[in-house]
């Protein structure tokens, strides 16, 4: 779909949801997701998972699910504290020896009862599939039982935020039964300890789960979570007014004031741990020049394409950490507007003439709203740049194999450490799909990341990820957009919703009224 076609759905969407407004039917009274089971809590998200096997993918919309349906050894609570979660203990025996013990009785969905076995299968599986999160557990030599609770891990060296990546969505505790039974369609088959189990994927429709009544922690309060994937901003929010949704994932910000100004609607805006970009690839020409980069970066006016885009629920960005995120420099200038020195340095790289691009995003409309702001800034400074516009997954994919130009994206910083803002995104191990779309490499940066990956020294790491930051921002593999808020809404009916700023909400204890 191009931009022009893309556009018109969207402004269509948007005269519906007004022509609701005006006939009153958006404060209708409306009784939990309507045709619907009481118990059932409809969650619309704009995207389809890409896999609910953990070692298969590292994408928001399918952590989001793989959150309900797993467990993990820790637990990373709303406000980024680390708890236990499988583990009913654990010790530093040294800095890079743990010793945990596991809750005993927990049972997977397929009835298997949860051991050290299963843990040990679950690191060495993650690191011998090379999944994309595998960089959590880099430093992790061996895991070894000591008996059915009780394992040993071992690193290879100090880690500072181990534990704390032992959290992850990633990290999730998988069965060795139930992989070797699903074989390669394991991810559309998932077996976990979880809340809720898997019951049914409709490809580009819905996921449903299923309470899971033998969860260790107890029966959760829903008895069925569907998923539905909408990806148009304007038809979720339709889709909450009418009560077609209980809860929405990632307001549009031209729909969250809207929403927030109904008093059947809780709307819910919470700081971030994201950051918004546009990724050069630096494999190829003329992206390989770093004058080119940081001619673009003048290029752009950053500060007015995010209040047009985000509405003021974001800030732009200067660099590559969000201030939630720990150890993020908050000092760094931005490149901020000059598309005269840009024209200079096009000039100086061999561009006087400019030349021809693309900038590729998701079907997002923020992003595609970025896009063609620019396109139109690019084309002052010669830079002609046509967009491309596709579904999630396939973008996932083409950008992972260096198809691209330019392209739009966002990360989360999940853990809200400064080694999960950098280091997949930035170390020259990282291309691809575990993060570095950019194809970025620096000696030097992945040296400083190492490091502050190594050091259990706060003030050590600090230094070394404020120099990494520096280096970053100096050599502009991207451009730095925008740090945004985190917008979700639900029913008012709907009980017990609390946003998690990683973008992965627990719905262990939420519940229609």
């Amino acid at each position: 779909m191009n931009a022009g076609t893309r556009l018109g759905v969207v402004a269509l969407s948007l005269l519906v949801m007004a022509a609701l407004v005006a006939t009153g039917c958006a404060k209708k009274e409306v009784g939990p997701s309507k045709g619907q089971n009481v118990d059932t809590l409809v969650v619309a998200m704009g995207a389809d998972a890409r896999s609910l096997d953990p070692h298969a993918t590292n994408d928001q919309p399918s952590a989001r699910v793989m959150k309900l349906v797993y467990n993990r050894l820790m637990y990373q609570t709303e406000d980024l504290k680390i708890e236990n979660d499988l583990v009913e203990s654990y010790n530093a025996v040294s800095s890079t020896v743990f010793e945990f013990k596991l809750r005993p009785n927990v049972k997977f969905h397929n009835g298997e009862t949860l051991s050290s076995n299963d843990v040990k299968f679950t690191f060495e599986r993650m690191i011998a599939n090379k999944a994309p999160a595998a960089f959590l557990v880099a430093a992790l030599d061996k895991v070894e039982v000591i008996d059915a609770l009780n394992f040993r891990m071992i690193l290879k060296y100090p880690f500072g935020p181990f534990v704390t990546h032992l959290a992850h969505t990633a990290t999730s505790i998988v069965n060795e039964k139930a992989v070797t039974a699903g074989g390669a369609d394991y991810g559309r088959n998932p077996v976990g300890t979880g809340p809720f189990k898997f019951v049914e994927w409709k490809a580009g429709d819905s996921i449903t789960l299923a309470a899971y009544d033998a969860y260790h922690l107890g029966a959760p309060k829903a008895k069925t979570i569907r998923f539905r994937f909408i990806p148009e901003d304007a038809n979720r929010a339709i889709a909450l007014e009418t009560g077609e949704a209980d809860i929405v994932y990632d307001v549009g910000p031209n729909d969250y004031k809207n929403l927030d100004a109904i008093p059947e609607i809780d709307a819910k805006r919470i700081a971030g741990l994201t950051t918004f970009y546009m990724g050069f690839n630096m494999a190829k020409k003329p992206f390989d020049d770093v004058r080119v980069r940081r001619a673009i970066n003048l290029a752009l006016d950053v500060d007015t394409a995010t209040r047009v885009a985000f509405e003021g629920f974001a800030v732009p960005a200067k660099g590559p950490l969000a201030p939630t995120v720990q150890f993020a420099d908050t000092s760094l200038p931005g490149y901020g507007y000059d598309p005269a020195k840009a024209k200079q340095l096009l000039a100086e790289a061999g561009y006087a003439n400019g030349f021809k691009t693309s900038i590729w995003t998701n079907n997002n409309p923020i992003r595609v709203k970025f896009a063609e702001i620019f396109q139109e800034q690019l084309r002052q400074v010669g830079i002609e740049c046509a967009i491309e516009i596709m579904e999630f997954a396939p973008y996932l994919d083409r950008t992972a194999l260096g198809e691209h130009d330019m392209f739009m994206l966002g990360w989360v910083a999940v853990t809200g450490d400064a080694d999960y803002g950098m280091y997949s995104l930035f170390h020259s191990t990282q291309f691809g799909d575990a993060g570095n779309r950019t194809f970025y490499k620096n000696p030097k940066v992945d040296e400083l990341l190492d490091k502050g990956r190594v050091s259990v020294n706060p003030e050590d790491r600090r230094a070394a990820y404020a120099e990494a930051q520096k280096l970053v921002y100096e050599d502009a593999p991207w451009v730095f957009l925008a740090f945004r808020e985190d917008l979700n809404a639900t029913r008012n009916y709907v009980k017990g919703f609390v946003p998690h700023a990683a973008g992965h909400h627990n719905l262990y204890k939420v519940y229609n009224e």
